[in-house]
């Protein structure tokens, strides 16, 4: 029986967003890398709506190279929806993800796939020695790290690295929106997948500018208490929603039991009495988050049986001319 760890076809994506100076450095290292890896290999870049000459220089690549290829996305539609892209389109039984920019360095990519063929389904890169201000970057990112590995349950040192391995079968399942590819590997450990992470080397920004700011922290908070529910709740959303909706339910009840036996044994008065409102505010809160936990278990099953609308939409596809989609390159 053949080892199923052994990696097989590799497809390398990355996504461009305004990074015309950056392609033809971009393809001599991903070439470098893709000559090294001795088995059938192809990179799809991805470019996502940019506004410069960033399209033109691409698909001169893909004419050039027929490991190549390129996908133009209408618009900005943002790194995850552009890797979502890029996952869609990929045919290797290992998917490497990483950012165009040469930060990440593709050098890199053999080692992370000698990790998968160790048994793991994951393999993170860790920018230990991060080429970022410490400030606005590193520090940041380092709480972040902090909270996203106790909140999910799997500890990673650096989540934000896009530089990461993937068997392709771990990927099948994940829909991708918002900025959760930062999330894939503790979508992935939900799903029984192996996951571990390596060192890998980080180099000084020299193309283009920085498409990170501080406003992404909100967006990247909110993503995470979607994975949080994600992961816990996903399949059964009633019993958060029921859970919380029967203790407001309950206390309201208790409350205003105690108002009536104070009315009807005591002769109090209510009308002037928060405690009245509150009692009500109680039982109506519960009675919501009960029905609430009911659509939304309708919505979890919608979503699990039906949903199958990507995040983005693609303007068009390049290939080098006279090129065989069925065919791989390398085989």
């Amino acid at each position: 029986m053949p080892n199923e760890n052994i990696v097989g076809r590799v497809s390398i994506v990355a996504p461009l967003y305004n990074e015309e100076d950056v392609i033809e450095p971009l393809y001599e290292k991903l070439r470098e890398a893709m000559d090294a890896l001795g088995r059938p290999v192809e990179a799809i870049l991805v470019n996502d709506g940019s506004i410069d000459a960033t399209a033109e220089r691409l698909d001169q690549i893909a004419d050039r190279d027929d490991r190549f290829t390129i996908i133009h996305l209408r618009r900005n539609f943002g790194q995850t929806a552009a890797l979502a892209a890029g996952f869609d389109q990929a045919r290797g039984e290992v998917i490497v993800a990483m950012d165009a920019d040469l930060q990440n360095d593709p050098a890199d990519i053999p080692a992370m796939l000698q990790k998968l063929e160790e048994g793991y389904d994951v393999v993170s890169g860790w920018r230990r020695r991060r080429k970022d201000p410490w400030l606005t970057r590193k520090l940041p990112s380092s709480i972040a790290n902090w909270i996203i590995s106790k909140v999910t349950g799997v500890p990673l040192h650096d989540y934000g690295c896009s530089l990461k391995a993937y068997r392709a079968e771990v990927l099948r399942d994940v829909k991708l929106h918002g900025d959760m590819h930062r999330f894939i590997p503790a979508l992935a450990h939900w799903a029984g997948g192996r996951i571990t992470e390596m060192e890998v080397t980080h180099h000084p920004r020299r193309y283009g500018k920085t498409k990170y700011s501080l406003t992404r922290i909100l967006r990247v908070v909110f993503d995470l208490a979607t994975v949080k529910f994600l992961l816990s709740y996903a399949t059964r959303p009633l019993q958060v929603f029921g859970l919380w909706g029967l203790v407001a339910g309950g206390l309201g009840f208790l409350l205003a039991l105690y108002l009536t036996v104070q009315k009807l044994i005591f002769g109090a008065h209510l009308s002037d009495r928060p405690a009245l409102l509150l009692a009500v505010l109680l039982i109506l809160m519960g009675f919501q988050l009960v029905t609430m936990g009911l659509i939304a278990e309708l919505q979890a099953r919608t979503y699990y049986e039906a949903q199958n609308k990507p995040p983005y939409t693609i303007r068009y596809v390049k290939y080098k001319a006279g090129r065989i989609r069925e065919a791989f390159p390398g085989d």
